[in-house]
């Protein structure tokens, strides 16, 4: 039998180690780089035991099953970098086209998976899903076995943009409105990371890039390179900073005492599909909603877990 939003409790970050998937679209631009090392190098709370990848469409992919192949691609690359090979076998590739509507799945790997996951987890021990992309998938996964992921999983989504902006047109979102429309009408435990006016106050600097990565390690100088040749293609010459998103949704899991973020419950809003949220009044389950990032102590704790020795 499926929940209903009345049976759903906004999420608190775990106090123990948990078992955790990452959707990505690691190719997309530098931030998932970071945040799948920064999972992988956090096994104090994150069991990581799998990967799967999202599609994307924009100037660094051809169609959104390209930008899909590209970041799986791209998180073997960043797996070797690690020399953890031995999550290969648990990288699945994700959705090649979004979804057409709310009710329509787009069966793959990557949603069979989290489905298959779902079901060997229960309420007690939920799989925990860190999203970082379009949602595709998790929506395919609800939508092919509602009763499971909304019972066994907790999602934590970086989409969307801060509730009050003037428009919710952030890539992650508008990319696949209908999936997120899936995601948050369900009742699946919610986290949102907004990411204009909340997330893009994690920000850093090529000073600061060089001064706590270059040189430590193949994967930090990957890291810092990587990010200093993509902003420098708009923004050489100028004195930039680069937000790294996507480690925030990350640091969810490792919130205890509220040292890396600030959030608060609220009703779940709906994303609609003119690029704006709706606040229905009723029937809405409630959601953990990121208002603030502690940048300092999260970039301190990124960069030294980035530079640790790499076994």
């Amino acid at each position: 039998m499926n929940l209903s939003v009345a049976d759903v409790r906004a999420p608190q970050a775990p106090d123990r180690r948990v078992d955790v998937v990452l959707d990505t679209d690691t190719y997309n631009e530098i931030d998932d780089q970071f945040a799948l090392a920064y999972l992988l190098r956090s096994p104090e709370r994150a069991n990581t035991v799998g990967i799967t990848i999202a599609p994307f469409f924009n100037k660094k992919s051809s169609s959104p099953a390209d930008g899909m192949e590209k970041s799986y691609a791209e998180a073997l690359k960043i797996l070797g970098l690690m020399g953890r090979e031995d999550m290969i076998p648990h990288v699945y590739r994700g959705s090649d086209r979004y979804l057409p509507n709310e009710n329509t799945p787009v069966p793959s790997a990557a949603a069979t998976y989290l489905v298959e996951e779902a079901e060997r987890h229960g309420p007690e021990n939920p799989l925990y899903v860190v999203a970082i992309g379009a949602i595709t998938n998790v929506a395919s996964a609800i939508l092919l076995n509602r009763e499971a992921m909304e019972r066994n999983t907790v999602v934590v989504w970086l989409g969307g943009h801060r509730l009050d902006w003037p428009d919710t047109k952030e890539f992650n979102m508008k990319q696949d409105i209908p999936a997120a429309q899936v995601v948050f009408d369900s009742a699946v435990p919610l986290v949102q990371l907004p990411c204009a006016g909340v997330v893009s106050e994690f920000s850093t600097t090529e000073w600061e890039l060089r001064a706590w990565l270059q040189g430590k390690n193949p994967l930090a100088d990957y890291l810092c390179q990587n990010t200093i040749r993509y902003v420098e293609e708009y923004g050489k010459g100028t004195a930039w900073s680069k937000c790294i998103w996507d480690v925030t949704a990350v640091a969810w899991l490792l919130n205890d005492n509220s040292r890396f973020l600030l959030t608060r419950e609220i009703p779940a809003p709906r994303p609609e599909l003119d690029g704006s949220y709706s606040f229905p009044t009723e029937g809405r389950k409630p959601i953990t909603y990121v208002f603030g990032v502690r940048r300092a102590p999260l970039f301190t704790d990124l960069f030294r877990k980035l530079t640790e020795e790499i076994p």
